[in-house]
């Protein structure tokens, strides 16, 4: 048995991940019988459903392409696909370093997509970007106005109270995308953090123990548990929103920890480096620069619905734009869009003329430092 949940082909999908590897002792988190089976089974099914009818997110997923050639391997793809697979197998974080338009980015949809692993949570950082944010927001100022306005309806400040801290705390709180990878699941989902080098300093620092112990709390939620009437309220569920659309989960005592570690997966352009305790945590790979073996069959993705016809009047010009993307080693200051960019022109049925095309090379292949 295969050892590789991913293969980063995106042929078949007609497997969804049913269940992950025993986990090692040391990323235990909480057990799997915690969750209950059907309920997650359900939210799985809804999961799947979203991802579904999001077009655009499936579009990069499906056309993601690795090569897995021999040259592939001298290349490092091959790496790619076994740091992912690792990643799984571990439950620690990846962190993905490569030039623009490498592919970074759309391995977290890759994976996703032929994991069957519903919408993949998206973080894109900036240097304003706080971990508190990401795991969830509360929203003080529009409870104390619901508040203010119950009481001014009902004209029972005491009741209006009672119902608000009890029944509807949860309206304002609203988990973000990564305090919704870690809710309680059998399967983890995909968190894509994004340029995670733009970040603040201590943001690496920041995510250190969530990575290590998987959980964290809602300090809103935990005053909940309290003393009532004598009697300890150990079971206080609060019900909140998600990241995912419609999609609201019960927490508990006012703290959430993950069944399985989500596959999170980290990008960075390489401008800085990181502290030595963060590269511990992670598995570190770095995606190779394209090369025309590799590039042809991303391209075929992207247009698999151009017609034969099509094909076959850019097919004869296609490896020569791609050699003139590559640009004899240049290849690192390019991004593979580019390149797209310039083939969906070139396949057009009013296509420009092959002197505009030569024209518009030089608007379209502009390298990423080149300013102007």
């Amino acid at each position: 048995m295969t050892w590789k949940y991913f293969h980063g082909n995106c042929e078949d999908t007609s497997n969804p991940l049913a269940a992950l590897p025993d986990r090692p002792p040391w990323r235990e988190f909480l057990p799997l019988e915690a969750v209950d089976q059907e309920l997650d089974a359900q939210y799985w099914r809804a999961l799947r459903a979203e991802a579904q009818e999001n077009q655009r997110m499936l579009d990069r997923g499906r056309t993601f392409r690795i090569q897995t050639d021999g040259q592939a391997e001298r290349k490092g793809y091959s790496e790619i696909i076994d740091a992912v697979n690792a990643a799984i197998h571990l439950r620690r974080p990846l962190l993905v370093t490569g030039a623009p338009g490498s592919g970074k980015t759309s391995l977290a949809y890759a994976i996703a997509y032929e994991l069957q692993l519903g919408p993949v949570l998206t973080w894109p950082i900036t240097a304003r970007s706080n971990l508190m944010d990401a795991l969830y927001r509360y929203d003080a100022i529009a409870r104390l106005q619901d508040a203010q306005l119950d009481k001014t309806r009902q004209g029972n400040a005491q009741a209006s109270a009672a119902v608000s801290e009890e029944g509807d705390l949860g309206d304002y709180i609203h988990l973000g995308p990564v305090g919704t990878a870690f809710i309680p699941s059998r399967l983890p989902r995909v968190l894509l953090i994004d340029e995670i080098d733009k970040s603040d300093l201590n943001l690496p620092n920041d995510l250190l123990n969530l990575f290590e112990e998987g959980e964290f709390e809602i300090p809103e939620l935990v005053r909940r548990k309290r003393h009532k009437g004598g009697v300890r309220v150990s079971e206080a569920a609060v019900t909140v929103r998600t990241a995912d659309r419609d999609m609201d989960v019960p927490i508990t005592n006012g703290r959430v920890k993950c069944c399985e570690f989500p596959i999170v997966l980290m990008t960075s352009n390489g401008e800085r480096d990181f502290p030595p305790a963060f590269y511990r945590r992670c598995l570190r790979v770095t995606m190779p620069n394209p090369t025309p073996a590799s590039l042809l069959p991303i391209v075929r993705s992207h247009f698999d619905q151009v017609d034969q016809n099509g094909w076959t009047q850019a097919e004869e010009n296609l490896k020569t734009l791609i050699a003139q993307f590559l640009d004899k080693g240049n290849k690192a200051d390019r991004a593979t869009d580019q390149l797209l960019n310039a083939i969906y022109l070139m396949t057009r049925q009013e296509s420009p003329s092959e002197q505009e095309m030569e024209g518009l090379q030089k608007l379209l292949f502009k390298r990423l430092s080149e300013l102007g």
